[in-house]
């Protein structure tokens, strides 16, 4: 089917939702309050993740930006901003669980970072990481390998989004070969970012390629994307595929 074909096809909407209280856990979000381009206060993280809870995750593994030359965040950063929200959400008596890892952006310092060991990973040693949007950074297999010879597995966020690879769908599936694991945003599949990258987030489920879905909540806005996208025919059937670890968490 043409990309235009798709882009006119009618949504057909599940009648009943999904349930995402089966994922258990999140593992992408930015809910550590001014520290990146996330939550802003603490009153705010305590909304969006109280509006996680009702939607029935019992976990969120918030991963706030790393970035060399714009979000310096470190752990120690992290980990004391994780202590405050944890505090909020006592304070609100809101029963989640809430755990920190943290999103690196593939960049000139992260190598370093890797070698000094200052890397914060979620599950056993898994890393989440991103790449630029604009196009894939010739470092990437190398980098990849060194993660697994230092014993990390590595987490490829939101690849759906990377239109650099939409003409070259072989590209994801030698990074799933390679033990790259990937990370779906849930909102990818309303169409949010763009209908290519629907398109090509529904192609890698049909694909059985999706080891994690994530929110990569930012902003109440994406809370309410995902009321709406429990209904998406694409979704119910990644959760029932077997292949996401969320729940392994």
């Amino acid at each position: 089917m043409g990309l235009l074909n798709f882009f006119k096809k009618k949504n057909i909407l599940l009648d009943t939702p999904v349930d995402l209280s089966v994922l258990g856990s999140d593992i992408h979000s930015h809910f550590i309050p001014g520290i990146d381009d996330g939550s802003k206060t603490i009153e705010e993280s305590v909304e969006m993740i109280t509006e996680m809870y009702n939607l029935g995750y019992k976990k969120v593994i918030t991963s706030p930006h790393i970035m060399g030359d714009f979000y310096r965040n470190t752990p120690e950063i992290i980990l004391s901003g994780l202590e405050n929200v944890r505090a909020a959400l006592k304070q609100a008596n809101i029963p989640i669980v809430v755990e920190a890892a943290a999103e690196y952006y593939l960049d000139f310092d992260l190598e370093r970072k890797l070698d000094e060991g200052e890397l914060l990973t979620f599950g056993n040693k898994n890393l989440l990481f991103e790449v630029s949007y604009m196009n894939a950074p010739e470092n990437l297999l190398h980098f990849i390998f060194k993660l697994q010879t230092m014993g990390y597995i590595p987490v490829l966020a939101h690849p759906e989004r990377y239109n650099f690879w939409h003409n070259d769908f072989a590209k994801y599936q030698d990074l799933v070969e390679k033990g790259v694991k990937l990370q779906l945003n849930i909102n990818s599949l309303t169409g949010y970012y763009s209908l290519a990258t629907k398109k090509i987030a529904e192609q890698l489920i049909d694909n059985n390629m999706i080891s994690y879905l994530g929110t990569d909540c930012h902003h109440m806005g994406h809370i309410n994307l995902i009321k709406n996208v429990v209904r998406e025919p694409h979704l119910k059937k990644l959760i029932e595929s077997g292949k996401l670890l969320n729940n392994t968490l």
